[in-house]
């Protein structure tokens, strides 16, 4: 109960759910690496795309931004002159999650990649997604927008937050095999999955470690 990491798609809520995870666990929580550094959200907008305000602020954001916009679709391999690039980046979003760790050993993180980062054996991992249609619905509801505002935002979050795990680690975020936990978030309320959460992370069992053989 002292690790957990939530993955999600626009509109499935998880910048509304992470947050009140944290606050309601007492634990810490990290935003994604698209919001300015040490920013703790309060609960309620999913729209985490980046601002012009953003993008201008430091490099990181920069190279955020590049990396979004000239994505393709699968995953792909670097060319050489932005392999420097992805490693600063990557280095920045997992910075922010081992210093979470080491200052206090654990919390809740959205986003950053952080069930690949961190592996199934460390945490307690949750995938939040559901149809792209109930998505753009809830994620009007949630921001207060219109639902073709929602739709706009729909395709540039998910575009930029699937870039951003299958070019700096190879994988889909997408994968059920990386997470603990995988709920349509569009098919309950966000109060029901929360404590549907907490309750699987409580029953989670971490694995034990097979002890060393010796010859």
């Amino acid at each position: 109960m002292r690790l957990i990491t939530v993955s999600a798609s626009y509109g499935a809520g998880g910048s509304v759910v992470a947050p009140a995870l944290a606050g309601r666990l007492g634990l810490p929580f990290l935003q994604r690496v698209t919001t300015s550094e040490g920013h703790v959200a309060e609960p309620g907008p999913c729209d985490e795309q980046l601002s012009a305000e953003e993008v201008k602020a430091t490099p990181v954001h920069r190279l955020l931004a590049h990396l979004t916009q000239a994505m393709p679709a699968g995953p792909t391999q670097s060319p050489p002159s932005t392999h420097h690039q992805d490693e600063h980046l990557r280095g920045h979003g997992e910075a922010g999650i081992h210093r979470l760790l080491a200052d206090d050993g654990g919390g809740v993180i959205l986003g950053r990649a952080a069930a690949v980062v961190l592996g199934k054996d460390r945490g307690f991992h949750v995938r939040l997604d559901g149809p792209a249609e109930r998505r753009m619905v809830q994620g009007a509801v949630v921001e207060g927008i219109s639902e073709e505002q929602a739709g706009e935002r729909l395709r540039a979050a998910d575009k930029a937050r699937t870039a951003y795990v299958r070019r700096l680690y190879r994988c889909d975020p997408a994968d059920a095999s990386l997470y603990h936990l995988v709920i349509d978030s569009t098919a309950m309320p966000l109060d029901a999955v929360i404590e549907l959460i907490v309750t699987a992370a409580r029953a989670h069992i971490a694995p034990v470690p097979e002890p060393s053989k010796t010859h």
